[in-house]
């Protein structure tokens, strides 16, 4: 960072943002700039504040007889030269990028912080260290006497969300959330602390606050309602990052800019899943994956829970080996099931029991989390006696990569990796590299690193899956897929999910999905089934998953049940070319998949507290079924756009909120008028599908005048192929005016590349009258209208080289 003075002039705004001053012991001492950062000394220490970028700011508080700890397991984002201006008047010194302010009040000394001259938040105490008071949640795991704090000043109107995955409510103010991550079994409407806590905070006033710190501690969000943020830890760095953005989507791009994008994972990720817990022999697997066969329901994979390494659930955890009474070849069962297009996932975790094959081998390697005097740490817990894998052990973290490289050698090519909080980490527990609970949040983020790293090794032309319940900041960079727990089977735990994901979406965690039916009791509910699977069309990751007293899998349901879950994975299936473009956005840009209607609306406050409709990447808009025995749900339809119904083509104006019919075969749906919405024809598997042979939805619209929609497309399968030019982007433009439509199809091909022609069938929705004529490329063309559902279709034979130009003359 190069820090230029130079006067910028009035700078009346900056000057008491807030009504007072903070620590009111802390007095300024001196401003000194360096190369690329800024030291302001205080009294009881000194803030050190440097630019990322001209939206992404560090500060760091290191209190006297401390020094600077720059390691951080969040940020991967190399600092750039920012260009930045800094202005001293003698009351005040201004830092500022052209997009972020940092004012520091001399006296009383106070920092606050700005985007293009709106106030966004001050800190209050700033940095304080006090006694501890345990909340009743963890009033067991985060037993320190004192803790350190960092408070701010909040607006009175701020909503608040963030914390990592919880069920409260989109607003998240009110709350004062512990960072520990911890299952909570049989959740519904309301779960205060789950696997996956982040040490973030997101505003209505749009900016993010990210404390960059892992030790385990607490947000509180205003708990006692004094308009106060602290953010609250056992020990660690003062160190928390403010990012902002001109858009929802800019935040969340600058973000996993700073803590690293999420690799692509294989095309049939986003396929159907078979699982359960769990399928006890190499025989029920392959018979339940024949069955969806026999029913010609689209699978991609299979999931194989405990009972691959051991005929009982506890006691045998830690085998991480094929139980061969069980399995007797399980090489040939890979083999078969990848025959029908079938992957295999297995479960693992990081337990090593005392009763299981591996104890010895993994006493004698050294690779087991050590006691105060050098022992392995054993425990008890729900599977048996018990020791830990320390992955922060050069040991243990090959010991435990060498299982996975043999595993993937063998052919698996996914892995779900369960308890990884870690579920039971007890205080006294020592890693090689701190204490549990200085690594506990960290500790399934730096496992789904190892896992990545192995697969990478053994497969670098393949791309990973990594299933994980919980992290830290930035576990998406690792490629870790996220679930949301332990859910009920009820109405309940169904109503929590939009909100879940959404809120992790927002958190750079845009796999965040559930298990599709729910997981926990034995609730036989066909109704509810159906409306979590239909809803799980429109999750990022669709896995039906359940204790095995009901079935998870749809052929062992009743018929109409089947039938309707089979009508929703053969859209899953359809949709497949729209959600993949999704992935690459994700990739490219952070962008969610599932997205609050805020961030179309970021001026509505009506929605800041909205999650029961969301939209499915830019144009699809969903509104899940998620009470029993409904027959009509409210739908919010966003503001500045048309929305036609996705199964009737009905068009309804957007800025209302509208009553709808509900049936049973689907959930409420809609796609934006002028979308370009690309769908596949119907397929078994998504290895079977033809990117070359699609169908292309055009929703057309007076209110549109122009549009226009991109699509990514590679072979599913090989690591970074955007980088490495094995791609192609195919792009459609519609222009409409006078009642004269005019669609463009044109692409960009990388340079590895093998491109063919594409059979494309352009389907226009909401054609009221037979057009008069159409052309493709100046050559007259077949009018095929149908009257009933007011739509036209135009076959083309698309040579990607050249672009394609189909004109249409319609009746006014």
């Amino acid at each position: 960072m190069k820090m230029n003075r130079f006067l910028i002039g009035l700078i009346v705004f900056f000057v008491g943002i807030f009504a007072f001053g903070q620590n009111e012991n802390r007095k300024f001492e001196a401003f000194i700039e360096k190369e690329n950062h800024v030291i302001v000394k205080v009294s009881d220490g000194e803030y050190r504040i440097h630019f990322y970028t001209p939206e992404i700011l560090e500060t760091t508080f290191i209190p006297k007889k401390e020094k600077f700890k720059e390691e951080s397991h969040a940020v991967v984002f190399t600092q750039q030269d920012v260009k930045t201006s800094s202005i001293d008047d003698g009351s005040n010194i201004i830092i500022s990028s052209k997009d972020l302010g940092v004012t520091i009040q001399k006296q009383p000394f106070q920092i606050s912080y700005s985007n293009k001259g709106k106030s966004l938040i001050s800190e209050k105490r700033g940095y304080f260290k006090s006694v501890h008071k345990p909340i009743d949640l963890v009033h067991d795991n985060i037993t320190a006497k004192t803790t350190e704090k960092i408070e701010f000043n909040l607006s009175s109107d701020e909503v608040l969300y963030g914390g990592g995955a919880r069920a409260l409510g989109m607003d998240r103010r009110g709350n004062k959330l512990p960072l520990f991550n911890k299952a909570h079994y049989g959740y519904e409407t309301k779960s205060e602390l789950m696997n996956f806590t982040l040490p973030i905070v997101l505003s209505s006033k749009q900016y993010m606050i990210h404390f960059d710190n892992a030790p385990v501690g607490y947000l509180d969000l205003d708990s006692k309602g004094v308009n106060t943020l602290t953010y609250e830890t056992i020990s660690g760095r003062k160190t928390y990052q403010v990012i902002v953005g001109d858009s929802w989507y800019d935040i969340v791009n600058n973000y996993t800019n700073l803590t690293g994008k999420q690799p692509m994972p294989p095309r049939w990720a986003l396929g159907n899943f078979s699982s359960r817990f769990g399928y006890h022999s190499q025989k029920e697997t392959e018979n339940t994956i024949s069955k969806f066969k026999e029913d010609e329901i689209p699978v991609d994979a299979v999931i194989l829970d405990l009972y691959w390494f051991g005929k009982e659930i506890t006691g045998t955890m830690g085998n991480l080996e094929f139980h061969r009474d069980s399995f007797p070849n399980p090489e040939q069962m890979i083999k078969n099931l990848r025959d029908k297009n079938v992957e295999t996932i297995l479960i693992t975790e990081p337990f090593v029991l005392t009763t299981s094959g591996k104890w010895k081998e993994a006493v004698e390697e050294n690779v087991l989390s050590k006691d105060s005097i050098g022992n392995p740490f054993t425990f008890d817990f729900y599977f048996g006696n018990t020791g830990l894998i320390d992955i922060y052990n050069p040991k243990g973290e090959q010991w435990f990569k060498n299982i996975y490289k043999d595993l993937a050698d063998f052919g698996v090519t996914g892995f779900w990796g369960d308890l990884g909080e870690p579920e039971v980490h007890p205080e006294g527990l020592l890693h090689a590299s701190g204490t549990a609970n200085e690594m506990h949040n960290i500790y399934g983020h730096n496992w789904a690193e190892l896992v990545y790293e192995a697969n990478i090794e053994v497969n670098p032309n393949q791309r990973p899956f990594i299933l994980m319940r919980a992290g830290y900041s930035g576990s998406q960079r690792y490629g870790m897929i996220p679930w949301s727990g332990d859910v009920n089977r009820t109405w309940g735990g169904l109503q929590s999910q939009p909100e879940i994901a959404l809120q992790m979406g927002m958190q750079g965690l845009a796999y965040m999905h559930s298990d599709l039916g729910g997981f926990a009791g034995a609730n036989l509910d066909d109704e509810l089934y159906v409306r979590w699977l239909q809803y799980g069309v429109f999750q990022p990751i669709y896995r039906p998953h359940a204790q095995e007293e009901v079935p998870s899998e749809p052929v062992f349901r009743s018929d109409e049940a089947k039938a309707l879950a089979k009508e929703a994975i053969e859209l899953r299936y359809q949709l497949l070319p729209y959600n993949y473009n999704l992935v690459y956005e994700n990739n490219q840009f952070g962008k969610p998949f599932m997205r609050p209607l805020f961030f179309e609306e970021s001026d509505n406050a009506e929605l800041f507290n909205y999650s029961k409709t969301y939209l499915w990447g830019n144009d699809i808009l969903v509104s899940p079924v998620l009470y029993q025995g409904q027959k009509e749900q409210e739908v919010y339809f966003p503001k500045n756009a048309v929305w036609f119904d996705f199964y009737s083509n009905e068009s309804i104006e957007g800025g209302q909120t509208k009553g709808v019919g509900l049936n049973k075969k689907s959930i409420p749906t809609y796609v934006r008028a002028g979308a370009f919405i690309l769908m596949s024809k119907p397929i078994q598997s998504t290895k079977e599908y033809d990117a070359n042979n699609l169908d292309v939805h055009y929703y057309l619209d007076a209110s549109v005048g122009e549009s226009e929609q991109k699509y990514y497309n590679d072979d599913g399968k090989t690591p970074e192929a955007l980088e490495k030019g094995d791609y192609e982007i195919i792009e459609f433009k519609s222009e409409f005016k006078n009642s004269r439509l005019e669609i463009e199809f044109e692409a960009e091909i990388g340079d590895r590349f093998n491109t063919e022609s594409k059979n494309i069938n352009l389907i226009i929705h909401n054609v009221k009258k037979q057009p008069k004529r159409i052309r493709v490329n100046g050559k007259k063309a077949l009018i095929n209208w149908n009257n009933k559902t007011k739509t036209m279709s135009v076959p083309i034979k698309w040579n990607t080289s050249e672009e394609i130009e189909i004109k249409i003359k319609l009746k006014k």
